[in-house]
């Protein structure tokens, strides 16, 4: 199979790090750079999971009532008040 080249800009800092990283793994980045490319073309999909970085209903939910003061516990004055909140 003929190989061709590929132009890639990325953050110079970024390129150290995955150099490093995939080094560690006994690969090169080119070599990565393929297994990312066979395995999208394999799966037809990214190889992994891409979306924002999105609190669920239930984090939300409880980010929501910290915000707010609601369903707050403590201070407790011993560990054993600490462990009896939690099994409540």
């Amino acid at each position: 199979m003929k190989g061709v080249n590929i132009t890639v800009r990325v953050d110079e800092d970024l390129k150290k790090q995955a150099d490093s990283f995939f080094n560690e793994l006994g690969m090169s980045l080119s070599t990565a750079f393929n297994v990312f490319l066979r395995q999208s073309v394999r799966e037809q999909q990214m190889p992994f999971v891409i979306s924002k970085n999105v609190p669920n209903v239930v984090t939300r939910a409880a980010m929501e009532a910290a915000e707010n003061d609601v369903d707050m516990y403590g201070p407790f004055d011993s560990i054993e008040a600490l462990k009896e909140a939690l099994n409540a």
